[in-house]
């Protein structure tokens, strides 16, 4: 927001310099964002001179001339100078900078032979004196005296601070606002603007065929509404400092009604509209919601839809304003207007927000209806309003008054003691001064009680004026003694706090686990954000899953779904690598990702990782890429740090999974009993889609958080036996179907209870696949390792052969899996 000195010093009697200021300003509880400076800065030897004659200078391939300029008599009177503007025509009175006279960016004017000619000075125009830049010389309107120093003609300079204002402080929307801040700072008077118009138009004759109704059929979002009529307006440009008030805080002038509204909200912060009477239709304004798909064409020229959620200001046939935000294109204020009517209204934050974003239109006043204008001051700044309009317009203010709604009587009282500040700040302050601390912030002491303890202070009951809804608490009021003692008055001391002992959160227990993990077998980290684009999240999810995700308001198209998986974001990373030739092909990244369970869409815990083929290397040994085992060994890992032993989980096939190559990758678990997992190869035509080079491994694991054990499984130390293992190979024969992981699941059973307690399995491992000749159509021979070992004894082979024939009677009477040939 931008904040005018000159104008606070309409309110305050500041005579502090820019950066004691700024600093101020800071120190209160705002950011300086920058600070800007109008106007022309101080000229030493420029002044008002008028031009006589004008001679071109002949044989120039350009328009030069050679001007005589009167510069009074104090000045040196008659002189003659070169100029190359179009408009140094004769009787213009112009700023003339005489030699020795410095002009901003340090040019030294100095007397000089040009174009065959002695030039004398230099005629200015008005960029070449600190001015915004125009077209020739600044030629000088009211025929200043001969010999003025400039910085005497031109309108005083400004200085502009431009500062953010915090969302709790709707009442520092304005300059009075921040006028009281920055009087309580330096300890001055605070001059409000007086109102002459106080609301009584019984001495006016009634107006009722230009305004006879205002009706409000929603009071929950405009609870307070008021309507003022005036009479035989001349609109026209507004004063000349109103327009320098405006100009300087970045508002273009448009005339003076319409000026009258945007410097009252500038000032108050409470925002105005005025109507054409005329345009009215019925004479009658109703505010109600609009009916949806009704339509109204704004002030900016665009047709905008209406939804029946949105707040409209209507006259008896059509919407004319969109409540707070902005007027119809045909109801506002124009050239042959001369009757009007001023609304000044409370509408709902909430409301305004929400139409504000649908409609993805913003404006000043939806700016401070958003963050909240006070209620209680909106017939002053009316009253305001009403005067300026008639200071600068001309009218009458006549009857009828319109007011909906009214205010709630406001009272506020906050009791706090000397010794409870004290506390909370850890130094003392005298209570005189924190008295005096809230008196100067117009904060009301209604009541001190004194102590009778020496070793005590008062008790203060605090009155809070309505614009500071954000106090209600003791503790706010030690913040605002704070402020204006001022931060930097902290004295040093020791910080002494209590240590507090406790487990850390399971989330965040298992992300630095398996963080820890990967980031040791060679992966780089990433984040990335959990909102991403439309397109990627339909590439990971069906259809209707990417619709549940999609944000109402998103703020920008790249970031308008919650993700489905983390997997989008680490492609995009690697993308980015490859395209910049960084070698960074083992990427991970844990999060937060959204799934459906039970039917409703729940946030879970998330680690993803990728491993790409390495393409363009150039090295003397080419080793072995990552495959699916590869991927597989690594979130297995994963999955024990959150407490499930995926070896004993069965693989299921991703076929119409979205982004995993069919046949090459593989699931395990639900999301409905608490975690899911995909490990695999990622579809190659997604890869190539995105302009990723070569194959991609990856693994993707997901669990709701209450599933996580509290800690990782700890490590127990188990004997192991010093007796040589027996090892035997199995080939069965089984359908093309059949998943391998399915046939040691059985094997591992049926080997267990073939063995008994004699000895132990140790593991079932398949090792080879074999499809072609010497097989039944449809069938496939899977060979899998046994491993027995006992730890007391030396294995025979006798035993371990019984065990096998039993193995594969078993294996094929429960399961129909033969022992190949």
């Amino acid at each position: 927001m931008k904040i005018s000195l000159n104008w606070l010093r309409d309110y305050v009697a500041l005579d502090a310099s820019n950066d004691e200021i700024s600093r101020a300003i800071t120190f209160l509880g705002f950011e300086v964002e920058g600070v800007h400076s109008t106007g022309a800065p101080k000229l030493d030897n420029v002044v008002v001179g008028e031009i006589l004659t004008r001679t071109k200078v002949p044989n120039l391939k350009k328009e030069i001339s050679l001007c005589t300029v009167d510069v009074g008599p104090a000045a040196g009177g008659v002189r003659s100078i070169i100029c190359g503007a179009p408009n140094c025509d004769p009787g213009h009175r112009v700023p003339v900078a005489l030699p020795g006279a410095v002009l901003p960016g340090g040019f030294t004017i100095t007397q000089a032979k040009k174009y065959g000619h002695e030039s004398q000075g230099m005629l200015c125009g008005p960029d070449e004196i600190g001015l915004p830049a125009g077209d020739g010389l600044l030629v000088l309107s009211g025929q200043p005296a001969l010999g003025t120093p400039i910085n005497q003609v031109l309108p005083p300079g400004d200085t502009v601070f431009d500062i953010e204002i915090t969302p709790n402080r709707p009442d520092c929307q304005s300059h009075l606002g921040i006028a009281r801040e920055l009087a309580a700072w330096f300890k001055l008077p605070l001059n409000y603007p007086q109102e002459k118009f106080r609301g009584d138009t019984s001495g006016s004759p009634a107006r009722p065929d230009l305004l006879s109704g205002v009706r409000v059929d929603t009071s929950e979002d405009c609870p307070l509404y008021s309507a003022f009529v005036v009479t035989g307006v001349k609109v026209g440009p507004s004063p000349d400092w109103m327009q320098r008030r405006l100009s300087a805080v970045g508002l273009r002038p448009i005339n003076n009604i319409v000026d009258v509204g945007n410097y009252v909200m500038l000032e108050t912060g409470q925002p105005m509209h005025a109507f054409d009477a005329k345009k009215l239709g019925g004479a009658q304004i109703v505010v109600r919601r609009a009916a949806a798909g009704e339509k109204i064409k704004t002030l900016d020229g665009k047709e905008r839809a209406l939804t029946d959620r949105m707040l409209v200001i209507a006259d008896a046939a059509r919407p004319v304003v969109i409540a707070g935000i902005m007027g119809g294109e045909n109801s506002g204020v124009s050239a042959d207007t001369t009757d009007l009517v001023l609304e000044c209204a409370i509408f709902n934050k909430h409301s305004i927000r929400r139409t504000s974003r649908e409609l993805a239109l913003s404006s000043d006043s939806s700016y401070r209806y958003e963050r909240g204008v006070d209620p209680h001051a909106a017939h002053e700044a009316a009253w305001r309003a009403l005067d300026l309009i008639v200071e600068t317009a001309g009218g009458q203010i006549v009857g009828p008054v319109f007011r909906i709604g009214g205010d709630v009587p406001w009272q506020r009282e906050v009791v706090v003691t000397h010794d409870y500040i004290t506390e909370k700040l850890g130094f003392d302050i005298p209570a005189a001064e924190m008295r005096a601390a809230f008196e100067s912030l117009e904060l009301t002491v209604t009541r001190e009680e004194p102590t009778t303890h020496p070793a005590r202070g008062p008790a203060w009951t605090v009155s809070i004026p309505s614009w500071r809804d954000d106090l209600d608490r003791p503790i706010d009021l030690v913040e605002e003694v704070l402020r204006l003692h001022g931060t930097e008055k902290i004295p040093a001391a020791v910080v002494r706090a209590p240590g507090l002992v406790g487990d850390d959160d399971r989330v965040a227990l298992f992300n630095r686990r398996v963080t820890d993990y990967l980031v040791g077998h060679d992966f780089h980290e990433c984040v990335n954000y959990t909102l991403r684009p439309a397109k990627e999240v339909a590439a990971w999810a069906p259809p209707a899953a990417v619709e549940t995700l999609a944000l109402a308001n998103p703020f920008t198209e790249d970031q308008s779904h919650l993700r489905p998986t983390l997997l989008g974001g680490l492609l995009e990373s690697l993308k980015l690598n490859q395209s910049r030739g960084v070698a960074a092909s083992r990427l991970c990244e844990t999060g937060r990702v959204f799934l459906e369970r039970g039917g409703q869409k729940v946030e879970c815990v998330a680690v993803a990782f990728v491993i790409a083929e390495a393409t363009g290397d150039r090295k003397w040994l080419k080793r072995d890429g990552a495959d699916f085992y590869s991927a597989k060994h690594h979130l297995a890992a994963i999955a024990s740090s959150a407490g499930v032993d995926f070896a004993r989980q069965p693989l299921a096939s991703t076929e119409g999974v979205p982004g995993w190559q069919a046949g090459h990758s593989a699931g395990a678990g639900n999301i409905e009993h608490g975690w899911c997992a995909q490990i695999g190869l990622l579809n190659l035509a997604l890869l190539k889609s995105l302009g990723i080079e070569g194959r991609v491994q990856a693994g993707c694991f997901v669990i709701v958080p209450e599933k996580l054990s509290a800690e990782s499984t700890r490590r127990r130390f188990a004997e192991f036996s010093l007796f040589p293992a027996a090892l035997r190979d199995l080939a069965l024969v089984v359908d093309q179907s059949t998943v391998a992981a399915e046939v040691q699941k059985a094997l591992v059973k049926i080997a267990r209870a073939a063995a008994g307690n004699a000895f132990a399995v140790e593991s079932v491992a398949v090792f080879d696949v074999y499809r072609g000749a010497g097989l039944p159509e449809g069938k496939k021979s899977l060979a899998f390792s046994l491993v027995f070992r006992s730890a007391e004894r030396t294995l025979t082979d006798e035993e371990v052969n019984a065990a096998l024939h039993k193995v594969q009677a078993e294996i094929a009477t429960t399961h129909g899996w033969p022992v190949r040939k």
